[in-house]
């Protein structure tokens, strides 16, 4: 996958787009069609201390995920990437989808404080590399400065 390509052209999708909704949908969108070897790419938008279910492609998927729980939650309250090669492995993972076998969460900032994650699962274990990490923390930086000039 050509990273430097999926973050331009998720730029072109946000750029000027005061709709952090909709520019998480293309988004998701867009890394679900780019992406191969993936079952799902989404994001979970923090409500109240809790990681709501927001814009996402994929299987419907788990609803509420608590702070420190799972893989998100634990990406969301370390304020850190978390990069899993085998999510069976992971203490506490939540199994939203029984396929899901390795995942890549992202936190997403604003206002300075994180307001949510992007979440990608595959089937397949080990999927995610050092490189899909850099790329996608620089994706979200990205996102971020959009969510950050719609407000």
């Amino acid at each position: 996958m050509d990273h430097e390509l999926l973050i331009a052209q998720a730029a072109a999708l946000t750029e000027g787009c005061p709709h952090t909704v909709a520019n998480l949908a293309n988004v998701s969108a867009l890394i679900f069609q780019e992406m191969d070897r993936i079952n799902w790419a989404g994001f979970y938008l923090m409500e109240n201390d809790v990681l709501v279910l927001g814009p996402f492609q994929g299987k419907p998927a788990c609803i509420e995920i608590p702070l420190g729980k799972g893989v998100c939650g634990t990406a969301a309250a370390e304020d850190r990437p978390q990069r899993v090669d085998d999510v069976h492995r992971f203490p506490g993972h939540i199994a939203c989808d029984a396929a899901s076998r390795s995942e890549l969460v992202i936190p997403l900032h604003g206002s300075g404080r994180v307001i949510g994650v992007l979440d990608i699962d595959s089937p397949e274990p080990a999927r995610f590399s050092e490189q899909d990490e850099a790329a996608f923390v620089r994706l979200c930086q990205a996102l971020e400065r959009t969510i950050a000039a719609g407000r």
